[in-house]
């Protein structure tokens, strides 16, 4: 388990990751009352928030990005096991340092995410949805930061910067959606059919019938929730997890795409510089 804390102007930055072999419960609290914004990257780690006799629970928090408000009574317990490793990444501030961050930061808290800024209890949630393939891989890359020194801090200012943009611009397009939490569910369920099939995922029609959603609605509120097309969704968890077991060198190029689904290494190479601009027998 790894638990970093970096200041970033007004910004604290918490960088949590665990990989465990036995079942693990990670918990932590704030120091302070804070607004938070989590981003997830791999893993699937359950994630539960209590405060006094509430409690609410995430199952599905791979690729999630979580906004919230929270003071020193909230606990945030991770269950981290070997098939859920943890991978969060919370950019907080405290509620009296609101009005004084860079750049409009602060207003833009205010004008999105209000019922934060002027809480109503000891935990309260805002806005959440799954992060675009931009977001996810800036995670990623935070993750798997390869510089050193005062090189690696740039880069992470820069990327968080980035991803911060990117969460408010993406709320901007996302507040008129209208997705109603059963079929938040059975979209949900959707992308755990594609990613436990990710080298041989089922047709759209099989897809609908197993989470009793028609073909049409299917792929226009997956593409609304995930930002991504069903397919297009599946072919960037299939070149992410290829670029991780390459990196890790659980496998050769050749053995990495035919483990993510692809027949023919030349299709798998292209698809794969045009996601990280280099070719898979590139990383190092």
């Amino acid at each position: 388990m790894t638990r970093d804390i970096i200041d970033i102007n007004d910004f604290t930055i918490l960088v949590e990751e665990a990989k465990v072999n036995e079942p693990t419960i990670d918990s932590c609290f704030f120091d302070e009352p804070i607004i938070g914004v989590a981003f997830y990257g791999s893993g699937d780690v359950d994630l539960k928030v209590k405060y006094g006799e509430n409690q609410k629970e995430f199952s599905y928090t791979k690729g999630l990005t979580l906004s919230f408000y929270a003071d020193e009574k909230v606990e945030f317990i991770h269950s981290v096991s070997a098939t859920k490793p943890l991978e969060c990444l919370v950019i907080a501030t405290s509620l009296k340092t609101i009005n004084n961050l860079p750049n409009q930061e602060g207003e833009l808290f205010g004008e999105i995410l209000d019922q934060l800024v002027n809480p109503s209890d000891h935990y309260v949630e805002g806005s959440s949805f799954i992060m675009t393939p931009e977001m996810q891989s800036i995670v990623d890359s935070l993750f798997n930061i390869q510089y050193e020194g005062k090189t690696k801090m740039m880069f992470f200012r820069s990327q968080i910067t980035t991803l911060l943009s990117h969460f408010f611009g993406q709320l901007a397009s996302l507040k008129n959606e209208n997705i109603k939490t059963p079929e938040r569910e059975k979209l949900n369920q959707a992308k755990e059919i594609l990613l436990q099939n990710i080298d041989d995922p089922p047709s759209l029609n099989e897809i609908s019938k197993q989470i009793g959603l028609n073909t049409s609605k299917l792929k226009k509120e997956f593409k609304a929730f995930f930002g991504v097309p069903v397919f297009k969704y599946l072919q960037n968890e299939r070149l992410t997890l290829a670029h991780k077991i390459i990196r890790n060198q659980e496998a050769t190029v050749q053995e990495a795409a035919w483990h993510v689904g692809y027949n023919s290494l030349s299709s798998f190479s292209n698809a794969f510089e045009k996601k990280f601009g280099y070719r898979p027998s590139q990383i190092k």
